[in-house]
């Protein structure tokens, strides 16, 4: 099979960074699906993974995590799909990646494609609204329904990948007062368009902006990027009992800040049920199900961004730089081999 994958770790500008390759093709097993990728979208993930994984001698490593696509065939001990049905899914951390013609996925972390998506604009979506509802309905532990508490979220970093998928769900799902954060007036009105209440200014201290537009201190923050850089005013802003939830990579935070006001540190990674084969696994699978629902009805819109071709190292490599730039706008996605 076609597929795109690295023997080395190495600057994105190499040529050797991203290779095409030609791989045996995989053949399912257990719970398996086997998979004819589609369409595929890159994330953050995708480049740390290059520079930080150094494959061994000899082995291809082959990244990639978000996938729309066809199952081919179902494995002896699958039974929430059939050969023909439309899927989209994030996929494993610890097994090789979407960017191959055919790939392998456990069906427990899968869910149907929505109807309403073409398979490029399907693609954008698991990875960010997987991370999206598992931190809001698992880690905050929201309780959906438009019942309102007088709870609030401060999503900093509202119109990134995640950060658009998670103010549409607080939106339509809870009775939160959302508070995004964006810097430029573009990503202000995006924000506002998904159904952010409120939108302030993260390249200025957050407990000041908070306290210009008249709101009170935040209940939930989700920490989305630089986290360890906004660190300091998040838990200056932050309500007392408050809650932060964060999924980027800050060097170091110091938790002694939290004490006064005894807040709660909650970590989302959504690899982590997939990695360790957790008993409630099957929970993506229902979640994406219900995501798909909710794209489906018009609740939630994709994320797609830019389309960069077909599958290919080129441009791959091309995705990656722009990733890395810091400069992408809504999801990139490859389509096709």
């Amino acid at each position: 099979m076609k597929a795109v994958g690295y023997r080395q770790s190495l600057p994105i500008s190499d040529p050797s960074s991203l290779l095409d390759v030609e791989l045996p093709d995989p053949r399912p097993e257990g719970r398996d699906l086997l998979v004819s990728v589609k369409a595929v979208s890159v994330n953050p993930v995708d480049t740390k993974v290059r520079m930080r994984y150094k494959p061994a001698s000899g082995e291809t490593k082959v990244l990639g995590w978000d996938a729309s696509g066809v199952v081919l065939e179902a494995g002896p001990h699958a039974t929430l799909f059939k050969a023909g049905d439309e899927i989209w899914y994030a996929g494993s951390i610890a097994r090789p990646g979407t960017n191959s013609a055919l790939h392998l996925v456990d069906e427990r972390i899968v869910g149907r494609k929505p109807v309403s998506l073409d398979h490029a604009r399907a693609a954008a979506m698991p990875l960010t609204a997987i991370t999206a509802w598992e931190l809001l309905f698992e880690r905050f532990n929201i309780q959906p329904g438009k019942h309102h508490t007088g709870d609030s979220l401060l999503v900093v970093g509202a119109a990134g990948g995640v950060g658009s998928i998670l103010v549409q769900l607080a939106r339509h799902l809870t009775g939160l007062t959302i508070i995004g954060t964006a810097s430029r007036d573009e990503t202000a009105q995006w924000v506002r368009q998904l159904g952010a209440h409120h939108v302030i200014d993260h390249s200025k201290p957050l407990s000041a902006e908070l306290r210009r537009a008249g709101l009170a201190p935040p209940t939930h923050v989700a920490g989305l990027t630089h986290t360890g850089e906004h660190y300091p005013e998040i838990v200056e802003a932050l309500a007392p009992q408050g809650h932060l939830a964060l999924i980027d990579d800050p060097d170091s935070i110091n938790i002694d800040l939290m004490k006064r006001k005894s807040l709660s540190l909650h970590w989302e990674f959504m690899f982590t049920r997939s990695f360790f084969g957790t008993h409630d696994m099957i929970a993506q699978h229902r979640l994406l199900c219900e995501i798909a629902d909710l794209v489906d009805g018009g609740a939630v819109r994709t994320t797609f961004g830019q389309h960069f071709g077909t599958i290919n190292a080129d441009n791959l490599k091309r995705a990656h730089t722009l990733i890395e730039s810091g400069k992408a706008k809504g999801k990139i996605v490859l389509e096709g081999f």
